[in-house]
């Protein structure tokens, strides 16, 4: 049994990771301030003994006794939080990535940082390799989450050249599923909220600009696989399949059954035409690649949102 911490534990992942890590037999603490995370995501592990949630944010300093692990998710993740508050999104992925640094120093912890397809960019690279070093613009409306999590990939590294922590680092993509906040902007709580609902199916662009949509089991899995391995990343984790947003709101409306007609919209500044990422290095070293397809996996977050929305 190892004693796990799980920075945005609340939130959408990590919630789902703690799950996992709890049904494995591990001890968790979750240490949220949920800014993005909702207590309801965890509420069902309150009474697990081997549960503990901690209300307090990573930009100050931690230290709450050694620890085996470091799950570091903590940060917002949708366009509509980081550009509310993008200060507080800089130092989440810099002050608070360098306090659980010093941390898993300290206690000489696993760490894995959780970061993000958004390194990328607009990509002029396709599929993306963990090789691409990416084209994002460092001032823009998105630089905030983009910029500050290519830093925290490089303050991961420089503390593992320097300091011999055991880090690792994750590419996140697209990922979808239960507990997705209702309102946090993204294609997928936007188009099923909007189906659900009747309303106009909202499209920016010409619709054409694609994503690559990895079912939320699917990505936590990888995570935990990542962690557990030797290697040390970046690893792309996220699933292969293009979609166009036309494509992705007629399946929305396919399996919701909702008659909404498709609406558009100018397309945000900086926003990716195209995200797909090569995982052929996650193949390789970790034995992982998604198994659910973006049929199953809609169907059963249609479903959920049903019964929370």
């Amino acid at each position: 049994m190892s004693k796990v911490l799980v920075t945005g534990g609340a939130g959408f992942i990590g919630s789902h990771l703690c799950d996992r890590l709890l049904a494995e037999g591990h001890r968790v603490i979750c240490l949220d301030n949920f800014f993005t995370g909702s207590r309801k995501n965890i509420e069902h592990h309150l009474n697990d003994k081997n549960f503990e949630l901690i209300e307090g944010d990573i930009t100050e300093p931690y230290d709450n006794g050694p620890v085996d692990e470091i799950y570091n998710l903590a940060c917002p993740a949708s366009p509509i939080h980081y550009v509310k508050d993008p200060v507080e999104t800089v130092r989440t992925n810099v002050l608070g990535m360098a306090n659980m640094l010093e941390y898993a120093r300290k206690h000489q912890a696993k760490i894995l940082q959780a970061s993000t397809s958004e390194v990328y960019g607009d990509p002029k690279v396709h599929p993306q390799k963990e090789s691409y070093w990416g084209n994002v613009n460092p001032i823009g409306p998105r630089s905030v989450y983009d910029e500050a999590k290519r830093y925290a990939e490089a303050m991961t590294f420089a503390y593992r050249r320097t300091f011999k922590v055991d880090t690792r680092v994750v590419r996140i993509f697209n990922t979808y599923g239960p507990r997705m906040n209702i309102n946090d902007g993204r294609v997928v709580p936007n188009f099923i909220d909007q189906a659900l609902k009747g309303l106009p199916i909202t499209i920016y662009g010409d619709g054409k600009q694609t994503r690559s949509f990895c079912y939320v089991d699917d990505e936590a899995d990888g995570i935990l696989k990542l962690l557990f391995s030797r290697e040390s990343g970046p690893v792309n984790i996220g699933n292969p399949c293009e979609f166009d947003m036309i494509e992705f709101a007629k399946l929305v409306l396919e399996l919701t059954g909702a008659k909404s007609k498709l609406v558009y919209t100018p397309l945000p500044e900086d926003d990716p035409k195209q995200r797909k990422p090569d995982i052929t290095l996650a193949r390789k070293v970790l034995r992982w690649e998604p198994k659910v397809s973006l049929r199953e996996g809609l169907v059963r977050t249609i479903a959920w949102f049903k019964d929370n929305i």
